[in-house]
């Protein structure tokens, strides 16, 4: 009889140990879940911010004033613009 209540006394002990690791480990896993789901917010207002940076900087009044001062582009202008014809449809514009 002794035996089997200190059998039984080593089950108890062991599973109260078992239990206190599992809850332990539940709980760490649960401070590691609630600090990605806040990084995750934090990156979403982050990419928020930047679509409308990004927005924001390509406006086509932007890009032409860039396209002006950095690349010194300038509008086309019917006197600068040339047209080029097709002499016929046979030949693609090939000349022989």
């Amino acid at each position: 009889m002794i035996r089997l209540n200190l059998a039984l006394f080593i089950a108890t002990l062991t599973t109260m140990l078992y239990i206190v690791g599992v809850k332990y480990e539940s709980r760490r896993l649960f401070i590691e879940i609630e600090k990605a789901n806040l990084n995750v917010r934090k990156l979403e207002f982050e990419n928020a911010a930047l679509q409308v940076e990004k927005r924001a900087q390509a406006t086509p009044l932007r890009i032409e004033k860039l396209a002006k001062e950095r690349l010194n582009m300038r509008s086309a202008l019917p006197s600068v613009t040339q047209y080029i014809q097709k002499e016929s449809n046979d030949d693609f514009g090939v000349k022989k």
